[in-house]
């Protein structure tokens, strides 16, 4: 009986084992998201090291969420024309050349600019993993692997603040940061040694040659089309990201450009080029149904623990090193409920879907109670059990929407559907940001305790907007399709 984990590659005697491509995809995967959130905790002492305003500040946080998004698309498609494998180990070079780069910077600029070729970096080879998944896994075995995702994400977010802190505790403020980014160096050269050992190049480029020897698919990139959707998803996310007055003129430029995206895919695939995306995508209803549901729920869940900081921390003057110990139960529950929810999502996946969400929302109204209940005396770390709610409701929902949303879709577009899903999410949740920590602000001349509770109930729209959005997804998988 044959190992299902073992690949075997026609024509040649090599063979490659599926856990060991995951391992070494999820690793890179780790520090992507490390990148993203542990920062947080390093930015007071960059601000002190390199004497960075608060404009300074907010492009370290930004720069490398923008880059990232606009770059997952594009890198997706190529992964999916050219080679995922070897797209992975070009996007991980150069977001550890970004990393270096971080960790040697002498100014704030000079920072700024690395922050974005680690996001780029990262942007390239995250499509790649879920492309390989895709490629490389079926059925319930494709369905552990993204619970294996899901794990790896929950526990990216619970020990990357957690170690970026130890590490500036002990080396010190003044470099503790920067060894805080050297951190990634050792671990994504050992990612790139073990993908030129475990990864199957022969099967990608036996996926590109057909049985003559000549290329079985057109080489076409489709370069004005990468270049007018990364103006759209530019247009769309920088206003948000710089908070400066005239960049919110460039948001009615974005539909245009998503208009004139859409129009120019049509025709360039009319006249026999191979469009960047392929509109039959989005005629797989599993895909686009849970594209829809992560964007909307992303809309509110991206601000849960930035909403949480500022109102521990500045309302109730609560430390910093309290407060992100306060997401780890979180985080935990997160992490067993990727795992948890691997035996339930081929049968119950969208049903698990919609009443995690809901139970999402009832942690987020009972985090209100408690915030409510602050001025009479209630103890500020209950959130951290009412979060716990939300922490495993968003890892049952991970697993299982990223199982069902690539269910149908071809392998050989895998790294495109991702790229458009983590775009769709990323978007939403720099859009969330902006609209629910906005409400916090407004309403923070009525205290608060008000503030809080009026950011986390536009939260509860979202989650419940998503929770709708599910219902309509699992009603239409039950009609049959004519």
């Amino acid at each position: 009986m044959s190992d299902p984990n073992i690949i075997r590659v026609q024509g040649t005697d090599r063979i490659f084992h599926r856990m060991k491509i995951l391992a070494v995809l999820l690793l890179p995967l780790s520090m992507s998201l490390m990148a993203l959130s542990a920062v947080n905790v390093a930015l007071p002492t960059i601000e002190i090291g390199l004497e960075a305003t608060p404009g300074d500040v907010q492009w370290i946080l930004s720069g490398y969420a923008l880059a990232f998004g606009v770059s997952l698309i594009p890198a997706g498609r190529a992964g999916d024309v050219l080679g995922r494998g070897t797209w992975f180990i070009a996007g991980l070079v150069l977001f550890l050349l970004g990393s270096l780069a971080c960790g040697l910077a002498p100014d704030p600029l000079f920072l700024n600019a690395a922050r974005i070729v680690q996001g780029l970096g990262a942007g390239i080879f995250s499509p790649q993993v879920t492309g390989m998944i895709q490629q490389y896994f079926t059925g319930q075995g494709r369905a552990k692997a993204f619970a294996m995702f899901g794990l790896v994400i929950s526990a990216s977010v619970a020990v990357g603040p957690v170690l970026t802190g130890a590490i500036i505790q002990a080396l010190g403020t003044e470099n503790g940061w920067r060894w805080a980014f050297f951190i990634y160096i050792p671990i994504g050269v050992l990612a790139v040694l073990l993908a030129l050992a475990w990864f199957p190049f022969e099967t990608e480029r036996l996926r590109k040659l057909g049985a003559s020897g000549s290329t079985g698919e057109k080489l076409d990139l489709d370069p004005m089309g990468s270049i007018i959707l990364t103006l759209a998803i530019l247009c769309l996310m920088y206003p948000f990201m710089a908070h400066a007055a005239w960049a919110w003129w460039l948001l009615p430029v974005a539909p245009l450009l998503a208009w004139a995206w859409v129009r120019w895919e049509r025709w360039y695939a009319g006249r026999g080029g191979a469009p960047m995306v392929d509109m039959s995508l989005f005629g797989y209803r599993s895909f686009r149904n849970g594209m829809l549901v992560s964007g909307t729920m992303f809309l509110g869940v991206a601000s849960t623990f930035a909403v949480v900081a500022i109102f521990l921390q500045t309302g109730l003057h609560v430390a910093a090193v309290a407060v992100g110990l306060m997401g780890l139960p979180n985080a935990l529950l997160s992490a067993f409920a990727s795992m948890w929810s691997v035996k339930y999502v081929l049968s119950h996946g969208r049903r698990l879907i919609v009443l995690m969400l809901l139970l999402m929302a009832l942690g987020t109204l009972l985090s209100v109670g408690v915030a409510l209940l602050t001025p009479l005396g209630a103890p500020w770390w209950l959130l951290a059990a009412t979060l716990g709610l939300n922490g495993f409701g968003m890892g049952a929902i991970g697993s299982a929407n990223q199982t069902l949303s690539m269910q149908d879709v071809p392998a050989e577009h895998g790294g495109t559907a991702g790229g458009i899903k983590q775009t769709v999410e990323r978007i939403g949740a720099a859009l969330g940001n902006a609209m629910v920590v906005g409400a916090l602000f407004a309403l923070v001349s009525q205290g608060w305790t008000v503030a809080f509770a009026g950011a986390y109930l536009v939260i509860v729209l979202c989650l419940l907007a998503a929770a709708f959005l599910a219902v309509l997804d699992e009603r239409q998988h039950r009609v049959p399709v004519a």
